[in-house]
């Protein structure tokens, strides 16, 4: 196979690098180049995208450090070409199990640093059941290319975490069994052997919650995408353990909207867009949380009976200055926020196709400063800021429960078939930003390399994501607040004029990947965000 490799970075090597590529082998959009490469090299040997992406996501802890790390999460969404099915690996850590360390997180708050602000480390036990499971290689394979970045010794960590990385392709060379089997021994060497035990010593002497009952007791759990129809197009995300539904709720209450008469980056276009993502998040703040612990009327929330009864609060001559939740059980409109009403530094991303029609979109992430355990060279997430410590909130702390996080991918399929797949960094902006890019394609007829380079805007009418106040009005962002990219000053008055306060930013709202697989030519189109920061996403792409 020919390998097409391109990345949004500016420098120069034997081949001129941009920040697009297409082809019919199989192509990766993820983060800086080190990672494309990953991915694409396993593609060329003949691994699945399940194979590539895995590649791909250790590569990010490495290539990406700072935005993702060992110890980080990411929600890991799959369609299987083989079940016609889209799944996903859950993908997020944990809180701790010792109700004495809830009790301290209640009377002290959650830190947003440190290793007391970590969750259980999910990321390898995520990539390792979802290569166990539908991958075809080994571990040693797909973590070579990780192995050879660390090898260059650039920072004074790659050397350990070599070594711990080592001791889990020793553990499945070693082993008797399937491929299936070895692996899950290897998974099993950092959650319940020696790498765990190593870990605990951590946790200690630091001065953390966790304890090696907490890795013992982990599991990466598999579960059908959350889904609806729009125009034609199934549209998927993960469950509420995340904020993927919003994009389906404003989705739910733009399909009675004509946007595309009205015009891409009209004021209309942002006025009703961004009305229906405020009522989409005011309903995330008040019902979303970890399913496994909270029942959330996500049916209801997503049904054509609530729908009907919430779009036409949508003023299409007024900004709304309002927290409006509705009651999606009795059916309500409008209910009073109550209690519940509202509110990242670290997201990379990746997706990547294959050539027999597997899909995976994944969102990495892990945000600093984290808590380092030096002899093994694993960093901890900081994930646990994103719970809150208002008791009886569905995304209030409680031992072992998953914090209701903003990473969310993305998977659209046409005909049963992968169409669009995307991942996003940037924390709220990120369902903002997915809704805007699905919607650049599906109503504006835009290919991903337009997509991403076209103008975007953000409400910041919702509860920060990040802030774990058991204060509902201190998690509350700005009411009625929009960030615009540069426009006209027509449609800055017009919004203005509307209640919007408006205001212009010229940087990157958020850092997008996109691919469109051609389902009659079997091209895959992928672009990343344009920009000539080191941070930039990269593509690539194979040619059969």
């Amino acid at each position: 196979m020919a390998i097409n490799l391109f990345t949004c970075f500016t420098t120069y090597s034997a081949d001129k690098l941009t920040w697009y590529a297409s082809g019919n082998g199989g192509v990766v959009a993820a983060g800086p180049s080190a990672s494309a490469k990953a991915g694409i090299e396993i593609l060329n040997q003949g691994g699945n995208a399940i194979d590539g992406a895995v590649a791909v996501i250790f590569n990010l802890a490495v290539s990406d450090y700072g935005m993702f790390c060992i110890g980080g999460e990411v929600p890991f969404m799959l369609f299987d070409t083989g079940t016609g099915k889209v799944i996903v690996y859950n993908g997020m850590g944990v809180a701790p199990k010792d109700p004495e360390a809830i009790k301290w997180y209640y009377a002290n708050g959650i830190p947003s640093k440190g290793i007391k602000a970590a969750t259980v480390p999910s990321a390898v036990s995520t990539c390792l059941t979802a290569l166990e499971q539908k991958g075809t290689m080994s571990f040693a394979q797909v973590i070579a290319p990780t192995l050879a970045l660390l090898d260059t010794g650039k920072l004074v960590w790659y050397k350990n975490l070599a070594a711990t990385l080592r001791k889990l392709v020793s553990t499945e060379q070693n082993s008797s069994g399937t491929r299936e089997e070895k692996i899950r021994v290897a998974r099993d060497r950092f959650y319940k052997g020696d790498i765990a035990d190593e870990l605990e010593k951590y946790y200690i002497s630091s001065g953390a919650f966790l304890r090696k009952k907490d890795l013992e007791t982990y599991k990466t759990y598999s579960e059908e995408a959350v889904s609806i129809q729009y125009k034609g197009y199934s549209v998927n995300k993960c469950n509420t353990w995340t904020q993927g539904p919003v994009l389906l709720q404003s989705l739910r209450l733009l399909e009675n909207f004509d946007l595309k008469a009205m015009g891409f980056f009209s004021p209309d276009y942002i006025h009703v867009t961004a009305e229906a993502m405020k009522l989409a998040f005011a309903d995330r703040d008040k019902y979303y949380g970890d399913p496994a612990f909270v029942k959330v009327p996500l049916k209801q929330l997503l049904s054509d009976e609530y729908t009907k009864i919430r779009y036409p609060l949508i003023d299409m001559k007024s900004a709304s200055a309002e927290i409006r939740p509705g009651d999606p059980v009795k059916m309500i409109a409008f209910s009073e926020p109550g209690q519940f009403w509202p509110g990242e530094r670290g997201t990379t991303t990746c997706v990547v196709a294959d050539k027999w029609g597997n899909v995976v979109a994944a969102t990495p992430s892990a945000n600093p400063e984290y808590g380092i355990c030096e002899s093994l060279g694993v960093a901890h997430n900081t994930r646990l800021s994103s719970l809150n410590t208002q008791k009886g909130h569905p995304n209030s702390l409680e031992p072992g429960k998953r914090p209701r996080i903003t990473l969310t991918p993305t998977m659209v399929l046409k005909n049963g078939k992968p169409i669009l797949a995307m991942s996003v960094a940037g924390g709220d902006m990120q369902e903002q930003v997915s809704l805007q890019l699905f919607l650049d394609f599906a109503e504006f007829g835009m290919m991903p390399k337009e997509a991403i380079s076209s103008p975007r805007f953000l409400t910041n009418h919702m509860q920060d994501s990040f802030n774990p106040s058991p204060d509902p009005g201190v998690r509350m962002g700005k009411i009625a607040g929009i960030d615009l990219n540069p426009a006209g000053q027509q449609v800055i008055d017009n919004l203005d004029g509307r209640g919007h306060i408006v205001n212009i930013l010229k940087k990157t709202l958020a850092n997008p990947v996109m691919v469109y697989l051609d389902q009659e030519t079997g091209i895959s189109y992928a672009a990343s965000q344009q920009t000539n920061s080191f941070r930039g996403k990269c593509c690539a792409a194979l040619d059969k």
